[in-house]
């Protein structure tokens, strides 16, 4: 690889799954080799990324929850009102809501800034409840999130790239969902994979041909290529 490869912004469900949601081996073969930062941006709880991070032998650079935690070189930053989150979650669930995941809550349970909820619950409900909070949500296709207004994936790549002290239009998007639009939108290059949803499809630069990590495989080889 050269100094030209760029730094990449990562989506890991749909992007660096295959189709059952697991996570494909060959992410071990691209990724721990990638000559230029690797931010995983995500969806999940911040363990999440930070564990894949550290199985892959990456630096620790990760946005989680939707940029509502962001770390890079050693600093986290939050942003987002879980305690407000919360509360419209507990009034969603008084009024006949369910939040889907069962007794153990382990989709929340170490989520610091939103709270996400089955796609199973009665999103009207959800939708009305988050309103009168002053919320927002954001139906990712394997979540609803509870989430603040204003705290994207695309702001956590602008922390980000500040940190690093890169130009967020430096970076290559990979992304498959609603939420990646905000990072496709600040980043330099954007792909959707076909798996993708239309929200994510419509704001890439480019839709590839192959669904999950065999399209964000086609991408990587295509910029080691160039």
């Amino acid at each position: 690889m050269t100094a030209e490869i760029p730094p990449l912004v990562l989506d890991i469900d749909g992007t660096l799954t295959d189709s059952a949601g697991s996570l494909d081996p060959r992410v071990f073969e691209y990724l721990p080799i990638w000559d230029a930062p690797v931010v995983l941006a995500t969806g999940k709880a911040f363990p999440y990324p930070v564990s894949l991070c550290h199985y892959l032998g990456l630096e620790l650079t990760v946005i989680a929850e939707n940029g509502g935690v962001v770390l890079a070189d050693n600093a986290v930053s939050y942003q987002g009102d879980r305690e407000r989150a919360q509360a419209a979650a507990d009034a969603f669930v008084e009024r006949g809501g369910d939040l889907g995941w069962g007794t153990f809550d382990a989709v929340n349970e170490w989520r610091r800034t939103e709270i996400a909820v089955d796609l199973s619950a009665d999103e009207t409900l959800l939708r009305e409840t988050a309103a009168e909070f002053d919320l927002e949500v954001v139906d990712t296709g394997y979540a609803y999130h509870l989430k603040t207004p204003g705290v994207e994936k695309g702001t956590g790549l602008q922390a980000v790239a500040e940190t690093l002290g890169l130009e967020t239009d430096a970076f290559v998007a990979i992304g498959d969902s609603e939420n990646d639009v905000s990072t496709f939108r600040v980043a330099g290059s954007s792909y959707a994979v076909a798996n993708a949803d239309a929200a994510a499809q419509d704001a890439a630069d480019a839709v590839v041909d192959d669904a999950y990590f065999d399209g964000t495989a086609a991408v990587l080889e295509s910029l080691v290529r160039e």
